[in-house]
């Protein structure tokens, strides 16, 4: 994560679109994407990352991590695939961003690809390290990049949402990629029109809307056009499962929890099924057409520098 501070975002200019926790979030026309205001400092965001982030804000997720496993080997594949199709056999050198318990990083290595991670949390990056794999607990800044080296792809999932400045941060990263590297991008779809309904027809509050942990709240568009400015080309888009149809359909999972693993366990088996049944390039033929019509719970991104 950045720690710099950057002027720029004291300049705010948008509707009100939610508000939670003491944060507005706004439609913000100088940037491009909706984000909260006040935003967090760099102090605020190192003593949650670093330290409580997966003890209060996610007890279980390595925990469920695991128990998702064949599931998230699945989704690693398609994405290392994607990144592969866009690169000579040669260029294999990839940091994840934000790399968590490092199971991205692992399937990477069951690949031949040469992987490194960087993860904020101490929790995650020692689970990381236990399993031989080389995380550096920090943050990425401008100021320690350079140390890393340069590497033909960047992943970053779940990550830009929780930037201060997701400009200056694409940036960092673009420094960081060899010429026509490519970066893999993962944010929530908020403010999509399966959220909207679900609001709308039934008792739900705006979950998604999640200060001060998540700043940013991303679209397909709105992504795509922070990746123009900060010289990427997008290559590949597609969506992940729109969960949001199980609200629609009478299963409110928003604040239960067993319900909520319940419904994501449905999502999984229907992913796995369509893969064991050999339909599973249909199924992301299928995640492209729901990007281009703005639904699903995801914005998976690939671009290169250009």
């Amino acid at each position: 994560m950045n720690t710099m501070t950057h002027k720029k975002w004291h300049e705010h200019q948008g509707p009100v679109l939610g508000t939670a926790n003491g944060f507005d979030v706004i439609d913000c026309q100088p940037h491009g994407f909706k984000h909260i205001i006040p935003v967090p400092t760099a102090e605020e965001l190192t003593a949650a990352y670093q330290h409580d982030y997966y003890s209060a804000e996610k007890p279980l997720y390595i925990q469920r991590y695991m128990e998702d496993l064949e599931w998230w080997n699945m989704v690693y594949a398609e994405r290392y695939e994607t990144l592969e199709s866009h690169l000579a056999p040669g260029r294999r050198r990839l940091l994840d961003v934000g790399s968590g318990p490092g199971l991205f990083l692992l399937h990477g290595k069951s690949r031949g690809w040469d992987v490194k991670g960087i993860e904020p949390s101490v929790q995650a990056a020692d689970h990381s390290r236990n399993q031989g794999l080389d995380v550096t607990n920090e943050f990425l800044s401008a100021e320690n990049a350079s140390l890393f080296g340069l590497f033909d792809a960047v992943n970053m999932s779940e990550v830009l949402e929780h930037i201060p400045d997701p400009e200056a941060f694409l940036k960092i990263i673009h420094g960081m990629l060899s010429p026509a590297g490519l970066i893999s991008i993962a944010v929530p779809n908020d403010f999509n029109p399966l959220q909207k309904a679900a609001v709308s027809a039934q008792p739900l509050p705006e979950w998604w809307i999640a200060p001060p942990h998540h700043i940013n709240y991303f679209d397909h568009a709105s992504l795509a056009d922070l990746l123009a400015r900060c010289g990427y080309e997008v290559v590949h888009q597609e969506s992940t499962f729109p969960i949001e149809l199980f609200l629609l359909m009478g299963d409110l999972y928003v604040g239960d929890d067993k319900l909520g693993r319940t419904c994501h366990g449905k999502r999984k088996l229907f992913e796995l099924n369509m893969q064991r049944a050999g339909y599973g390039e249909l199924k992301r033929q299928l995640y492209q057409k729901l990007a281009g019509l703005g639904l699903g719970r995801e914005v998976v991104m690939f671009a290169r520098k250009l």
